[in-house]
């Protein structure tokens, strides 16, 4: 995702504007070379975040994958833009209908949640960017076999997801970025695509691509952790696709919403042409 921001940046705005913060600067050679400015440190990281943000404005900060360091790693992130004199974050959040410990995915909310709340008590001017899931994540969540088992096989039910490709959420937040209006500012923004559909309805877009039949099966979680579990997957993926098949089935991404269309001044990309681009032979 920072890297997409930063590509969306790129067309929109000078490199001399831009600043990168990387775990790797091998990864940022490329943007480095385009005249941005790279700084090396991380989340867990008082001091590089200090460093990194000192005469900056603006923060986008992409919401970190070590969950259970995640709450820490991010309040260092709001403290440090804080003491640095950061004057505005950005953060990317999540879309949701349930906050409560009930929610499957509540493992993962809580990063998220505890962000959120830290940022509106920050004093800092905050946009808060509550992505929905992204359409990149049907062909893992679908499986790297799937043209050969001809299945989806996810304990999602008939529950639908907004989905929105990544490029478009990083657009939008490169969109957020720039403006000088303060139109988003302090702001929570959700951010779900511009249809809802199931994984029924999915398989049936991926099978007119394909020319073939692509069935969708959705087993009960105990079904679907032992399949899995035989297959040798490991637990931890198992878990994760689990919790988010289940928050899939009650409802918890299908809100539809104009907000992305509006930040992007177009029409998103549609999981149709999406799943083209991905499966088309």
């Amino acid at each position: 995702m920072g890297g997409a921001v930063t590509e969306s940046l790129l067309k929109k705005t000078a490199a001399s504007n831009i600043h990168v913060l990387v775990r790797d600067a091998d990864k940022a050679a490329a943007f480095k070379a385009q005249g941005v400015t790279v700084h090396v440190g991380d989340y867990g990281n008082y001091a590089s975040l200090l460093s990194a943000f000192k005469g900056i404005d603006k923060v986008y900060m992409v919401s970190g994958n070590d969950l259970p360091n995640r709450i820490e790693q991010q309040d260092n992130v709001v403290n440090a833009a804080k003491e640095a004199g950061v004057k505005h974050v950005v953060y990317t959040s999540y879309q949701r209908k349930n906050e409560t410990d009930s929610s499957p995915i509540a493992f993962v909310a809580a990063g998220h949640l505890n962000t959120e709340a830290k940022l509106k008590a920050s004093g800092l001017t905050y946009t808060i960017l509550q992505h929905g899931i992204y359409a990149d994540m049907i062909p893992i969540f679908a499986g790297e076999q799937l043209l050969s088992t001809k299945t989806i096989y996810l304990p999602a039910g008939d529950g639908k997801t907004a989905y929105a490709v990544r490029t478009d959420q990083a657009e939008a937040g490169a969109n957020v970025l720039l403006d000088e209006t303060g139109k988003y500012n302090n702001k929570s923004i959700e951010l779900g695509g511009q249809e809802a559909l199931s994984w029924q309805q999915v398989v049936g877009i991926i099978s007119n691509i394909v020319g073939e039949k692509i069935s969708y099966v959705s087993p009960t979680v105990a079904e679907f952790e032992a399949a899995l579990t035989k297959a040798g997957v490991p637990a931890e993926y198992i878990g994760l696709f689990a919790s988010f098949s289940q928050a899939n089935s009650q409802g918890e991404f299908e809100n539809v919403t104009t907000n992305l269309e509006t930040i992007l001044g177009r029409k998103p990309v549609s999981v149709a042409a999406y799943l083209n681009s991905v499966y088309k032979k």
